[in-house]
């Protein structure tokens, strides 16, 4: 499941800066950017909730 939300947030951020540089801003375009947008911060979302346990640092 990681590797399947580290995927897509790799493919969602490569369009979105794609999509910024590259395209005009019409409706169409626009709207594939919000898109890529909210798929990135759901990807990294997902990926936060399944992070592991952390250790605790007892040398503190």
């Amino acid at each position: 499941m990681k590797s399947l939300l580290w995927l897509v947030l790799s493919a969602a951020l490569v369009a979105n800066v794609f999509l910024g540089f590259t395209v005009d801003r019409n409706g169409l375009e626009t709207a594939l950017s919000i898109v890529s947008g909210v798929v990135v911060l759901a990807s990294a979302a997902g990926l936060w909730k399944l992070r592991g346990p952390r250790e605790s640092r007892s040398d503190m």
